[in-house]
């Protein structure tokens, strides 16, 4: 079989972590069998759909590494080819207009309810009950078109996923295939682009699995090959509830943004209703080998920050020192960060990497190696700060001469060991405890009280950093 995925977004919001993982999936059962992955942008509603959040999508899913190969093709360029299926189908007796007013449908509806009926259009306008009813065409309607649904009859389709689905079509109603102003409908512009462009593989969310049947016959009335159907079940956020902001709902260019990896994110996006034995990380090249939609899971996904975080941690241990430096650099120049009179940013990098899981956490935690000298902390401030006052029991006094002894005395040798040896020596000079001494130095020197060992941070700066910063603070 000839494989031909498609991604088919609406250009009405950014793309999210659900978007992205259908395209991930679709993209690389295409990628699998050297098929093709088209890329679809549902844009007939033009009200909401915006050219920003065609880009955002773009943008996402060339971040992600998801290269599509046709499009991407815009519904809204396509509209004289669904009108000429509409008329087609109106000529044939496959649709019919509808001249029902909301009131008159919603009056249907309540009826059904009071009836303990499932609530649905009754078919009132179709060319059958026209003839019997002798329905007079009101003026001061515009007609919908109605598809004419088959009334009797089994939709069965084997899902890739789910297994065999069955629907009668008595469940089903007459589906609006064109709205009063002539804008055809999504369950219909699906459908005729499915057809138009071949699409072997349908990949999408089980929140579609209602849309199925009406789709298959629509297929059928033009006599096109139904595509084999695939629904993932939801990804759920890590309380088991539909996701929310709070749980991963954001646009996948906010990852990006939040310091994340596209291959981390990728990574744990393949593991969202998939999975290949025990493995948890692994190449995109793997992923594509191992992929198949019967190991594709029948419930819903957790989204797990934590384990992303765990994921990606993983990833950027595998950087380059200068892939970290520049991509640091980067970010330290968004947020206007001077390196100029700093430390040398590999060296902070290399004490810094293994302790952060996104790039954010890294630059925050490396920007306290860069603090400019009018942000330095005074020794008179140290001192009213909650984390010393549990070791404030020694005079602001004796600090400054602590203080004045530790940059008189400072080694010139810059290397840890020298270091924590200078530092026992002037806790044994002044009777001091090491916190008596060292959070100080701390607070001064990066604005924090917990910072890796403080002579990895001394070897890091260098003795004209550490001895400016404490002179500043004295």
């Amino acid at each position: 079989m000839n494989i031909r995925t498609r991604f088919a977004p609406s250009p009405t919001g950014f793309l999210h972590l659900g978007g992205a993982r259908t395209a991930l999936f679709s993209w690389a059962y295409a990628k699998k069998f050297n098929g093709k992955f088209i890329l679809r942008v549902e844009d007939t509603d033009e009200v909401r759909s915006s050219k920003e959040a065609v880009n955002a999508i773009l943008d996402g899913l060339s971040w992600l590494g998801l290269d599509f190969d046709e499009g991407p093709f815009f519904q809204s360029k396509r509209k004289e080819r669904y009108k000429n299926v509409i008329q087609s189908f109106l000529g044939k007796g496959l649709a019919y207009l509808c001249y029902c007013s909301n009131e008159e449908l919603n009056e249907m509806r309540e009826i059904q309810k009071s009836n303990g009926e499932k609530p649905r259009y009754n078919g009132r306008w179709r060319p059958e009950n026209v003839v019997e009813k002798k329905l007079v065409i009101p003026d001061n309607i515009p007609p919908v078109v109605r598809f004419k649904n088959p009334v009797n009859g089994l939709v069965s389709w084997d899902d890739c996923v789910l297994g065999k689905i069955t629907i009668d079509n008595r469940e089903l109603d007459d589906l609006i295939i064109a709205r009063a102003d002539g804008t055809p409908t999504y369950n219909f512009t699906v459908v005729v682009d499915d057809a138009d462009m071949n699409i072997s593989h349908v990949i999408r969310g089980d929140d579609h699995i209602n849309n199925t049947p009406r789709q298959i016959n629509i297929l059928n009335a033009l006599a096109a090959k139904t595509p084999k159907y695939a629904h993932l079940p939801m990804i759920h956020g890590s309380n088991g509830e539909k996701l929310s902001k709070r749980h991963g709902a954001v646009s996948i260019l906010k990852y990006k943004e939040e310091g994340y990896l596209p291959q981390a994110l990728v990574n744990h996006l393949a593991r969202l209703g998939w999975g290949h034995g025990n493995s948890e990380l692994f190449s995109i090249s793997d992923f594509v080998d191992w992929f198949s939609l019967k190991g594709c899971s029948k419930s819903a996904a957790k989204f797990d920050f934590e384990k992303l975080k765990w994921v990606n941690a993983n990833y950027m241990k595998r950087l380059s020192y200068d892939e970290i430096c520049s991509e640091v650099k980067k970010r330290f120049l968004t947020r206007k960060v001077n390196i100029k009179d700093g430390p040398d940013l590999q060296s902070v990098c290399e004490l810094m990497r293994d302790r952060m899981q996104t790039f954010e956490d890294l630059v925050d935690n490396c920007q306290i190696f860069f603090l400019p000298i009018e942000k330095i902390i005074r020794v008179s401030q140290v001192f009213k700060m909650e984390e010393y006052k549990k070791f404030s029991n020694i005079s602001e006094s004796l600090l400054k001469n602590v203080l004045n002894e530790f940059v008189k005395n400072f080694p010139s040798e810059e290397d840890e060991e020298t270091f924590n040896n200078f530092l026992k020596m002037l806790l044994n000079q002044f009777d001091l405890k090491m916190p008596q001494l060292v959070i100080p130095i701390r607070l001064i020197l990066l604005g924090r009280s917990q910072t890796p060992s403080i002579g990895k941070v001394l070897s890091v700066l260098g003795k004209k950093i550490v001895c400016l910063r404490i002179l500043k603070a004295i």
